[in-house]
């Protein structure tokens, strides 16, 4: 893990080989600051993903935190098993839960970072009674549930004005992350509008060596 930098470079998991993820993990985990891992419940989003014993188990077998993105019901109970597993930081949906607080509550309590995330179409206004609670802030670049989606680029005024509320509030301390179709083209606008943390799939899982996209991805944030 590098996580030394001011960007974050988090590939996802979503689109490499869901057979092999020990091996598709171990081959970024030398370049990339975060692994991203993707929870579906196929009810708060039409896809299901992995549950809680195969995330223990690649938390524990992997040499890079992990940031972990919860997009499933009540996350107020399903949320601490996650950070409990060793997750480094733990994000639910706002929409998701009637319970914000106590959520964040339970994640903090295992010694996660917590981060809270947004779908395209919620008020960015609706985080900031959170945001001096929480480590990061996540807005969903796509609707959330299924990778290889377009960037949706008016999501960057989202951005802006997010980055010019954290900064008149000096909550330096929340980090901006940035989730759904982060590619090579991408990539500057939304660090640009003041992301810092960029979720990446399609783009770093589709060709032969991800580590050498995860590093052309960090390079053009140079």
């Amino acid at each position: 893990m590098v996580n030394s930098g001011k960007y974050w470079i988090a590939p996802s998991i979503l689109n490499a080989d869901q057979d092999n993820l020990e091996a598709e993990i171990d081959k970024v985990s030398q370049v990339a600051d975060l692994l991203h891992l993707d929870i579906m419940d196929n009810r708060f989003v039409p896809n299901i993903t992995l549950g809680i014993d195969r995330a223990r188990e690649l938390i524990k077998s992997s040499n890079i935190k992990f940031d972990t993105h919860l997009m499933v019901e009540r996350p107020e109970e399903i949320a601490p098993l996650y950070a409990a597993a060793g997750s480094y930081s733990t994000t639910f949906h706002l929409e998701a839960t009637e319970f914000p607080n106590e959520t964040i509550k339970k994640i903090s309590d295992y010694g996660s970072k917590v981060g809270i995330a947004i779908k395209p179409k919620t008020p960015i206004e609706e985080l900031f009674p959170y945001l001096d609670k929480i480590d990061m802030a996540l807005i969903m670049t796509v609707e959330p549930g299924f990778g290889g989606q377009s960037y949706i680029s008016k999501m960057e005024e989202k951005i802006k004005i997010l980055r010019k509320y954290l900064d008149e509030a000096e909550l330096a301390k929340v980090k901006i992350e940035v989730d759904g179709g982060i590619t090579e083209s991408t990539i500057k606008r939304a660090a640009d509008a003041g992301a810092e943390v960029f979720v990446a799939g399609s783009a770093v899982y589709r060709g032969s060596n991800p580590a050498e996209a995860v590093e052309r991805l960090r390079h053009i944030l140079l």
